[in-house]
Order: structure tokens, then sequence, then C-alpha cells
């Protein structure tokens, strides 16, 4: 996301600065190094927040219980509190369209509601616009581009580590239905694209109970029996 926003910055018809962040979570064997040498071989101004979520998540998820939720908030409260305290205007996520789906999928299949992750999103307090640079790009062409280029790779030790969770089945199943009909991934997410309210159930989102017959409408009549 990085190098694309970088690439950007040289030929969109705005000007906008990049302030590169990253969070030391303190996590068993993370490699402090690794990302503050690349970013100063690029020339990018960057900050690296170290706070201890780690430790936070292990004391109140229990073992073996998904931390990916807690671990989030955490996280996500963190760069929100430090975009204000620099100035930054608008927060980058790297999620892609894969991350989209998934989300959608979690939220729907143990949730019970139809949402994702929008490319853009004005935060709950409204203090912080996020935008997601990668939202259209499948998952698949970011790992090449990142082979490509020889980008340093950061494992996750808490959340990535874990086995059995819930948006790793959702990866795999929309994975296997990829495999056997290619192309589905990207017709799922036009859907999210193509919303029609009307034909949905939420009555908050549309009012079916004013729908009434228009009077002044031509009189056409059905013969039940021959449908």
């Amino acid at each position: 996301m990085l190098d694309v926003l970088l690439y950007l910055q040289k030929v969109a018809p705005i000007k906008f600065e990049v302030v590169a962040v990253n969070m030391d979570q303190k996590q068993p064997g993370f490699p402090e190094h690794v990302l503050p040498e690349y970013l100063k071989s690029i020339g990018v101004e960057y900050h690296i927040i170290e706070k201890d979520t780690y430790s936070v998540v292990k004391e109140k998820i229990p073992e073996g219980k998904t931390t990916c939720s807690l671990c989030s908030r955490l996280r996500r409260g963190t760069l929100y509190t430090f975009a204000d305290e620099i100035g930054a205007t608008k927060m980058a996520l790297g999620h892609h369209r894969d991350d989209i789906l998934e989300t959608f999928f979690l939220n729907m299949f143990y949730g019970g509601t139809l949402k994702a992750m929008p490319p853009k999103l004005l935060s709950d307090d409204g203090r912080n616009v996020v935008i997601r640079p990668l939202a259209y790009c499948n998952e698949a062409d970011i790992e090449a581009y990142s082979q490509m280029k020889g980008f340093p790779i950061i494992p996750c030790n808490l959340c990535g580590s874990q086995e059995n969770l819930q948006r790793q089945v959702v990866k795999e199943m929309l994975q296997e239905w990829e495999r056997k009909s290619p192309g589905r991934t990207e017709i799922m997410f036009r859907a999210l694209q193509n919303v029609v309210p009307s034909q949905l159930a939420d009555r908050n989102l549309f009012d079916f109970k004013s729908l009434r017959i228009d009077d002044s409408a031509t009189p056409r009549f059905v013969d039940v029996m021959s449908l």
C-alpha cells in the first residue's frame, strides 16, 4: 500500500503527504529492526508506536479463543489517537478485496448483519476518515507484486498464528468457490456495489410499511390459474 501511495503522490492531480505508521505490539520474536531499516532506505517519514497490546490480549482472551476482535480494537484505537496527534486527515489501511468479502460473510454467518468494510469510512466518533486504497485489489495480485518488489514481510505471531479461526474458515470457503467457479469472487464483490434495498427485508433501510398500490395506474388483471 505504501508503494502505491508513493506512486500516486507523484501522478495524482492532488497533493498529499505520506507518513508511514506501524505498531510494535511487543509480540515475542517481533523483528523490530526490519521496518525502520526499510523505511529509512526509501526515505519515507515514519513512526513506530510501541504499545504492549500483546500482553493485554493474552491476559483477556482465554487460550484457544480468537484474539482478532480485541487485538484489532486496541490497534485501531491507538492508530486513531496517533493520527489526531500528528494532524493526519486520512488514515490509510491495507485491507484488500478478499478481506472485505471475508468480513461480509463473517458478519452474515456469525453476526446476523449484512456489512463489510467500505473503501472510505468516517469513524464512529467523527474524528478520522479511514481509506482503503487496496479495496479493489485481490490478495493474489498483491502477494505477487510484493514478491516481485521484494518487500520485507513481517509475520504476525498473535492472530496470524491461530488455527481454525472463523476468518480462516471463510477464506478457505471463498477460495474453494473460486477454484470451482473462477470469477465468482469478482461477482460477489460486484454485488456489494449493487445493493437493492427494496429486495431485502430491512425495514429501517426501506419503507415497506408505506408501500401502496398507485390508484391512478391502469388496472391490470392476472390469470392466476395459468401461472
